[in-house]
């Protein structure tokens, strides 16, 4: 259960990670960071659309078309980031054409490295304190 709810905390910061890096990257790509409850609002909404979003497009790719199994992560980052750019409240908003292409493969690939780089550390915690009980 512990070792759940660290890969689920892993998964929201590398989420916020992604979104902060396409802020600063991206210049069509905004996070209203006066109303900080509404970019953890955005955080939240994304890692469960993503979480969810990324089987189920996962089972329709390889149905109907299996040549974009490559391209999973990048349509349902996309899908996800379209949704929370749809709610008002969650203080996310994408004003350029280049921004709607490019936020969602940069969002990835950071989701991606620190869902990779993120877990070492927080295991190795883990471990380290199990030996130490």
């Amino acid at each position: 259960m512990i070792t759940f709810l660290i890969r689920a905390a892993i998964f929201v910061v590398s989420a916020a990670i992604g979104l902060i890096a396409a802020d600063l990257i991206l210049e069509g790509f905004h996070i209203d960071w006066s109303n900080w409850w509404g970019f953890v609002l955005a955080v939240l909404i994304f890692a469960v659309i993503q979480s969810v979003l990324a089987p189920w497009v996962f089972t329709i790719t390889r149905r109907h078309a299996p040549a974009m199994l490559g391209g999973i992560g990048i349509i349902s980052t996309f899908v996800a980031i379209l949704i929370v750019v749809l709610i008002p409240q969650a203080g996310l908003s994408i004003s350029q054409p280049v921004a709607w292409l490019l936020a969602p493969v940069i969002v990835w690939v950071v989701t991606a490295l620190a869902t990779w780089l993120l877990p070492p550390l927080f295991i190795k915690k883990q471990v380290q304190e199990r030996r130490a009980a």
